[in-house]
């Protein structure tokens, strides 16, 4: 997967996250959010350790 792609993808997850918040799904947003943090903290390591 390219990184525009995984970026795309981690926005998305976020998005739906909030979208999910605000209805109520507080679990399913947590979970989403979470997701998405992890993502992004693992795309940015791969990134950093890729540039050394």
């Amino acid at each position: 997967m390219s990184d525009f792609a995984r970026d795309v993808f981690t926005g998305l997850i976020f998005l739906i996250g909030l979208l999910g918040f605000i209805s109520g799904e507080f679990i399913v947003s947590s979970t989403l959010f979470a997701a998405s943090a992890i993502s992004s903290n693992v795309l940015m390591t791969r990134r950093l350790a890729k540039g050394k």
